[in-house]
């Protein structure tokens, strides 16, 4: 969840570094800092908040070293605090570390260490990895791979998750990277090279990066670097070209990130749907699965393994897949899958999604489904990402950077992927050319659509002004749109704070009609199906007693005056689009109702985009 860079090279350290974290900000910021090799010793600086509280303090005292690291936190292991904040200097000052993830035995490690006489300045795990490393270093004989090795002597010791950046006082042109668990790249360019928790973070410095995999180490030193497995033995180094997207991290004339993908999905969904269908126009044509055909014709079931938003949009996948492609569905908690002991039956797919393709629990879901043997697929934004190398086959969404913390066209691409695989599975089985062509229509129609929703744009901001005051809500929702209820509830809760709740909507009565009052507004995401007069139905039992309504609700759906307060509508669709269609003004309402609270929405309270840790 925290991000770490670093930077060797021949220009100055400084720069870059603070410049990474920005960019990397977005996976943690209860806190940041950066350390410079100077030769004979380190200079640090270290705040509390966010990156350009660091920034601030590094202006006053510049460094012109060309080898450094830095670290933006979220928190794990103790308070946020200057002590608890990285870079961590070892006992003896040898080294200092930055690091992502959790050591789980930093309690048992931390009991040896101190027995050795060792003392400890923080509260973290991180501080306890870096102290043990510089013990084993002071153990061993002086020679050139004395720092090589006692990175390797240390690292299998610790159980748990780590991506780290490492340097060592008696070597002024090397810095060690090492993973496992935590994602860690890095990056090749003509005037320096770089470690980091993604390729964001050198964008427009590098031209190459290289994805580590679990177990890896790399050294950089000089121009040259190298991977190697802890034991030693050379690792293949694949080279990916770094796109250069620095106008797309970069806010533009947008006041927030969240902001400006709400209204980057009508572009982001066209690239997401360009050149995936078939020449007859019926079908879908995803590239990562076509190795695959044999075995997605003739499932049994498939199990989708998520977290959060992902989640969400695989919900919406679970019902249009199985009426489309009449496959039984089942979405799981990614954390909670490999606990369960599912058993193994008939023919079974795994389909693990994560924007990201890095979050840890996603990650061991796939490890847990491979190991009983099952196909494993992945839906995933981050070409080379962990999800991307270790599941057999898969689809990008490219949908572009995603630096929102709370993700808005992540989920737009995950459900549009969703349906088009439902499309796909559909014809494979007995879904008529008719009804293939039909989706594909909708589908292509989608990028419009969305564009007409999103210039409705004020008048959401109006809703949210009428709302803004409330501190519980209800989102409702049937079928497919059920989701959409789950999603627009979280996306309130991750960034105003208020609570919201959400459930199918024929739920209502067994339950949540008791927290019916004039202070509890009820938004109900209407269907355009044979549906809608019961969701009507349940809006009216509000209306009964006393509760605000908000409606979602397709054009041609007629909704009588006394039903509801308020109607947002959205276009007319097939069902495959509707979720995503119906999620937008959620989208909206949350971003503006957490701006009418002052609230940051890019960095919303205990949260962050990347979850690498359990």
């Amino acid at each position: 969840m925290c991000g770490i860079i670093g930077y060797l090279g021949k220009g100055i350290a400084q720069e870059p570094l603070v410049d990474g974290l920005r960019r990397l900000e977005y996976r943690g910021y209860d806190s940041a800092g950066v350390a410079f090799h100077e030769g004979e010793s380190f200079s640090m600086a270290r705040e509390t908040g966010r990156v350009k509280n660091l920034a601030e303090s590094v202006k006053k005292n510049s460094s012109v070293s060309s080898l450094g690291i830095a670290h933006t936190r979220w928190a794990t292991h103790g308070a946020v605090t200057v002590s608890n904040t990285h870079p961590h200097v070892s006992y003896d000052g040898k080294f200092v570390m930055v690091h992502n993830g959790v050591i789980e035995n930093f309690g048992t490690l931390k009991k040896f260490l101190s027995g050795k006489g060792v003392e400890f300045t923080s509260e973290t795990d991180s501080e306890v990895l870096c102290n043990l490393i510089a013990f084993h270093y002071s153990e061993l004989p002086k020679g050139d791979g004395r720092f090589i090795d006692a990175v390797r002597q240390s690292l299998p010791k610790c159980r748990g998750a780590y991506g780290i950046a490492i340097l060592c006082l008696d070597y002024p042109d090397t810095m060690i990277g090492a993973r496992r668990g935590s994602p860690l790249v890095v990056g090749l360019g003509d005037e320096a090279n770089f470690i980091a928790s993604d390729a964001s973070a050198f964008v427009g410095r590098a031209k190459e990066a290289v994805f580590l995999n679990d177990g890896e180490v790399a050294v950089l030193s000089g121009n040259d670097f190298r991977i190697t497995t802890l034991e030693g033995e050379e690792a293949q180094a694949v080279a990916h070209p770094v796109d250069q997207i620095s106008e797309e991290v970069e806010l533009g004339d947008f006041d927030s990130y969240m902001e400006k993908e709400i209204y980057e999905q009508p572009s982001a969904l066209e690239n997401t749907l360009r050149g995936r269908f078939g020449d007859d126009g019926t079908t879908a044509k995803l590239g990562g699965l076509e190795g695959h055909a044999n075995e997605l014709r003739n499932l049994d079931r498939i199990i989708f393994v998520a977290c959060g938003t992902a989640r969400h949009a695989c919900m919406v996948g679970e019902y249009l897949i199985e009426r489309l492609a009449r496959v039984p569905v089942e979405v799981e908690h990614a954390s909670e899958f490999r606990y369960r002991n599912s058993p193994k039956a008939g023919k079974s797919l795994v389909i693990a999604v994560s924007q990201s393709g890095e979050t840890l629990d996603t990650l061991e879901a796939v490890r847990e489904a491979k190991t009983k043997g099952l196909l494993t697929l992945g839906i995933t934004n981050v070409v080379g990402s962990s999800l991307a190398r270790e599941t057999d086959g898969g689809v990008y969404q490219r949908v572009g950077p995603e630096i929102g913390v709370a993700s808005t066209k992540a989920f737009s691409s995950q459900a549009c992927l969703c349906a088009m695989l439902g499309l796909a599975l559909g014809r494979m089985r007995d879904l008529s050319p008719m009804d293939g062509q039909a989706i594909v229509e909708a589908l292509n129609n989608l990028p419009e659509q969305v564009s007409r929703v999103l210039q409705k744009g004020e008048q959401i901001r109006e809703l949210a002004i009428k709302y803004a005051k409330a501190e519980h809500l209800l989102f409702l929702g049937r079928q497919s749109l059920y989701p959409v209820a789950l999603e627009g509830a979280l996306k309130l809760k991750e960034i105003s704070y208020a609570h919201a709740e959400g459930y199918p909507a024929a739920e209502l009565k067994h339950g949540p009609i008791a927290l019916i009052n004039p202070e509890c507004p009820s938004v109900f995401i209407v269907e355009g199906s044979e549906l809608s007069a019961k969701t009507i139905a349940n809006m009216q039992e509000v209306k009964a007693r006393n509760g605000p309504v908000l409606a979602i609700a397709p054009e041609d759906v007629e909704i009588p005056e006394e039903a509801a307060d308020d109607i947002f509508r959205v276009p007319d669709a097939h069902e495959v689009v509707r979720p995503i269609l119906a999620n937008l003004p959620l989208q909206l309402f949350a971003y503006h109702f957490a701006r009418l609270r002052g609230l940051d929405v890019d960095k919303p309270r205990n949260l962050a985009k990347s979850v690498t840790v359990e």
